[in-house]
């Protein structure tokens, strides 16, 4: 911050009203945005104290888009076609709103003019108000005195700009040096990092969100699938029992936040001595040498801070491979019909008629067939694991648009039930996930990549130690839903296929063919796209975290 610019950052606003701080897309963003994630309805503003250095004129540039913006135009195929500004939102500064709307306007992430405000120096009150309760986002505010300034818009020039202003040092602080640096912070690395504290190793754990458990938390809702405990080795499961549920909702308004217990995760990882716990820290830079991984860099989602965290061995749990791409090492990724992502939500019956705005922004499902409509299995089909899309889309750079196109899944199949066939008078949409639960994007080489012909010929690997407890389910989009959508399905179907269980998965799929210092565990290990459809259920991935956490003991001893 400086006497010529101020800058306003999302996770700057100590208010956040009904705004919620949206840190899924960092590696795109830099940052994460604010999101008036309101289900139809307004959110309160978030706010924040402003100190004005110097009385003036200052131009207001808002980092924001139209997040509809790339379904608009004639180019877009009618039945994906976008019209309105569903993000639309203010901003006011000591209650009074700026000349222009923003969210409106451009469908890349940009720096939208706000227009010249004289201020008087002292404290001041900003706030962002929301309009629509539809997904607004803001990314950042910045006051500058040079009238003729403009931002930069993206990348490297973007993020310096950044951290100059808000004074960060241009080169992460020491967060010290351990036996084991596990990344991500799902059911799979909750299990490698406390399997390896156990076996009194020092064990760095970081993970880019507030709680732990990744889809098995309340932000995303899912429910563990899978077995543990084979008969080959009765005792790999043991951790992964700590973080069973014992109360538990499938879909609809009773699968509540409470049921997945995000505190006792956290308080089963701070009572071990052995593991450094950082949450909220996204890892997105690594250093090597020689092929091996050396350090681990992440930054804090919320204050900008970045640490380097060095160590012996590595554990990418991240599900998407994000330390081993950037370290290198060898992946596959099936580029289409691969499985998608889900944001899962529901609808409740308030007791009173509850109105519902029209969403011509949202996809026009007013004449399609989709679940939880009459002849489609009823209300309590809406919004379960089957809403899911992406499949033809890059997991990892197309995330922030597949979860958008969810999000017009649902905005879209309640307007026609609510508003076209005027059916649910006393209903509303109750509640829905902003982040996105993913199934499918980089798998990480090992020595050996386990297949459905493996899992159908029940080969008995002599390293097999992780034992399976789930079919061959792999998603694929759902024909009878697809018409008109081809290429953009937003429902899928599972494709199960049997085979002889139990089957015990080789450790040899649990660590880099080419990173030698550098396991996985979860969605991203050595698989093939059809095997991934067995291994990718998250009881399966805690018993991988619990053997490479052990398998960490064996390379610090030996």
């Amino acid at each position: 911050m400086s006497d010529a610019m101020i800058l306003v950052e999302a996770e700057a606003f100590d208010t956040l009203g009904g705004w919620v701080i949206d840190q899924q897309f960092m590696d795109e963003m830099g940052s994460p945005f604010l999101l008036a994630h309101g289900l139809g309805r307004q959110v309160d503003d978030a706010s924040t104290a402003l100190s004005i250095p110097a009385t003036g004129s200052y131009r207001i540039w808002v980092r924001t888009r139209d997040w509809v913006g790339i379904w608009k135009g004639d180019d877009v195929r009618p039945t994906l076609r976008a019209t309105g500004s569903p993000g639309a939102f203010q901003v006011l500064i000591d209650g009074q709103p700026l000349s222009a709307s923003f969210g409106v306007e451009g469908a890349a992430w940009h720096w939208q003019d706000g227009g010249l405000v004289d201020l008087e120096a002292g404290n001041r009150h900003l706030a962002l108000h929301d309009l629509t309760g539809t997904e607004g986002r803001c990314d950042a505010v910045l006051l500058c005195r040079d009238p003729d300034f403009r931002p930069p818009e993206a990348g490297a020039a973007l993020e310096a700009f950044r951290r100059e202003l808000l004074g960060l040092p241009q080169t992460p602080q020491d967060a010290g040096d351990y036996d084991l640096v596990v990344t991500g912070g799902g059911i799979a690395g909750i299990c490698a990092a406390v399997s390896a504290a156990r076996c009194g190793l020092r064990v760095a754990f970081i993970q880019d969100r507030p709680v732990l458990g990744g889809n098995n938390s309340s932000e995303v809702r899912v429910w563990l699938g899978g077995a543990a405990h084979g008969e080959r080795f009765p005792s790999i499961g043991n951790v992964l029992d700590e973080l069973e549920q014992e109360r538990k909702a499938h879909y609809g308004p009773d699968n509540t936040a409470d049921l997945y217990e995000d505190d006792r995760k956290l308080e089963l990882v701070r009572r071990e001595s052995n593991i450094a716990l950082f949450v909220s820290y996204r890892a997105n830079a690594v250093e090597t040498s020689h092929g091996r991984l050396t350090a681990v860099i992440a930054q804090n989602t919320v204050t900008g801070e970045r640490l380097r965290f060095t160590g012996a061995t590595f554990a990418d749990c991240t599900g998407d491979g994000a330390i081993g791409a950037l370290a290198g090492a060898d992946f596959k990724m099936t580029r289409r019909q691969h499985m998608g992502r889900c944001n899962l939500w529901n609808v409740k019956d308030i007791g009173s008629p509850v109105p519902y705005p029209r969403c011509p922004w949202a996809l026009d499902l007013s004449e399609s067939p989709f679940p939880g409509r009459d002849g489609e299995g009823g209300i309590e089909r809406l919004g379960g694991w089957y809403w899911e899309s992406g499949f033809d889309r890059d997991p990892i750079r197309e995330r922030e648009h597949i979860r958008d196109w969810n999000f017009r899944a649902m905005y879209g199949a309640w307007d026609a039930l609510k508003n076209v066939q005027v059916l649910y008078p006393n209903h509303t949409l109750h509640w829905a996930a902003h982040i996105s639960g993913p199934r499918e994007s980089r798998r990480l080489l090992g020595d050996i990549l386990l297949t459905a012909e493996d899992l159908f010929a029940g080969r008995e690997f002599e390293d097999g130690c992780v034992v399976t407890g789930w079919k061959i389910d792999v998603h694929l989009p759902e024909a009878r839903y697809e018409a008109g959508f081809e290429g953009d399905a937003f429902i899928s179907t599972p494709l199960f296929t049997d085979y002889p269980m139990p089957f015990y998965v080789p450790y040899r799929c649990l660590y880099s063919r080419n990173v030698p210092n550098l396991f996985m565990a979860g969605r991203n290990v050595s698989v093939s796209h059809e095997a991934l459809g067995t291994v990718r259920v998250m009881r399966t991935g805690g018993l991988m975290g619990e053997v490479i956490g052990l398998a960490a003991m064996c390379c610090k001893r030996w």
